[in-house]
């Protein structure tokens, strides 16, 4: 039977919260509904947010975000069990220190984020929480559910979500369709000139709407080059779980377990 439950949960204030499961798996049956979610920060989380949040029996969140942006937008949700690392820390955020460039267009605002998607599959922090988040979705009890977050809930989010639908079986098509529902749940096409307006106003500068798109939303282009960094480095993605992250077949096995229904 077909599970109905919406896949966009409208917080109020929390962006680009939804649930990632309820696909097909090629190991037979559906992702589970109801345990896996991904979204944005939750430091400016409502009453009314937090509450639909705690409702959802979320036992493992991986907070992927540095320590300094834990540190200015600082939580206002946390699962019993929360992953986060030390590692990685800037003094300002990457993307904002590239945008204070002399000069940015929309190309060179587009090639930065390639250039993050070709690292971020490799950063010793990410590598780090990667491995929990599977360690711990190897051991969810019972119904729990599990939550992955950074700060916008699309890019180092986007790859530990796709790695998680490999894991599941899930097939390209849904988990490219999966990533690239970001666009949607944070309703970029809308949002993109008043973010413009804000960010220049901050920036001192004037740039044009298509610089900060890649900023906001994700494309799949980005996602196609972590994958393509995985398999020239581990030669698979499958090689990357196991020599990289330590994901062995055993916990793949046990994760296929928990969270597919036949």
């Amino acid at each position: 039977m077909t599970d109905t439950r919406p896949r966009l949960l409208p917080l109020e204030t929390v962006r680009n919260f939804r649930d990632f499961g309820g696909y097909d798996s090629r190991y037979g049956g559906r992702v589970k509904m109801g345990q896996l979610y991904r979204s944005g920060h939750h430091a400016e989380a409502s009453e009314a947010d937090l509450a639909q949040m705690a409702a959802l029996g979320i036992h493992v969140q991986a907070d992927l975000r540095r320590p300094d942006e834990r540190e200015k937008q600082k939580s206002r949700f946390q699962a019993p069990v929360t992953i986060t690392h030390d590692g990685g820390r800037e003094s300002e955020a990457p993307h904002m220190r590239f945008l204070m460039q002399m000069e940015v267009d929309a190309d060179a605002a587009d090639q930065w984020m390639v250039e993050y998607y070709e690292a971020a599959p490799f950063k010793a922090h990410h590598v780090a929480m990667f491995r929990d988040w599977f360690g711990h979705l190897a051991a969810l009890p019972g119904d729990a559910a599990g939550l992955v977050n950074c700060a916008a809930g699309k890019d180092r989010t986007g790859i530990l979500c796709a790695l998680t639908h490999h894991v599941l079986g899930v097939g390209e098509t849904d988990l490219r369709a999966d990533y690239d529902l970001t666009n949607r749940a944070v309703d970029v096409d809308s949002r993109l000139p008043e973010a413009a307006a804000y960010f220049n106003q901050m920036l001192g500068r004037e740039y044009p709407a298509e610089v900060y798109r890649p900023f906001m939303g994700v494309h799949l282009r980005y996602l196609d080059k972590a994958f393509g960094a995985i398999f020239s480095r581990a030669g698979s993605l499958d090689g990357y779980l196991a020599d990289t992250l330590n994901v062995d077949e055993t916990m793949q096995v046990e994760i296929r377990r928990r969270l597919i229904e036949r």
